[in-house]
């Protein structure tokens, strides 16, 4: 009885973890788009090009992940978060 409470929370520690990872990578997202908007050099474009959509993949990673865990699919290893 003991472990399935121990795994109860551990499940409820990854996804509040993977809660935080998820809006750290909107608030990041959030400035490099500032970031982008600011940039007048044709290099620091391209920068900011590259650093948006590496964190939009981020983003939509973690989101993908987040999704996961409310149906459910973490029930056998909570702390897992790569795909199966």
């Amino acid at each position: 009885m003991f472990q399935i409470t121990k795994k109860q929370i551990s499940h409820r520690t990854a996804y509040s973890l993977l809660l935080d990872d998820l809006e750290k990578a909107k608030y990041d997202l959030a400035l490099a788009y500032d970031n982008f908007e600011n940039a007048m050099e044709p290099d620091l474009i391209d920068c900011c090009i590259y650093q948006v959509n590496a964190l939009q993949m981020r983003y939509k990673f973690l989101l993908a992940k987040a999704k996961q865990f409310d149906e459910g699919s973490y029930a056998k290893n909570p702390l897992e978060l790569s795909e199966p």
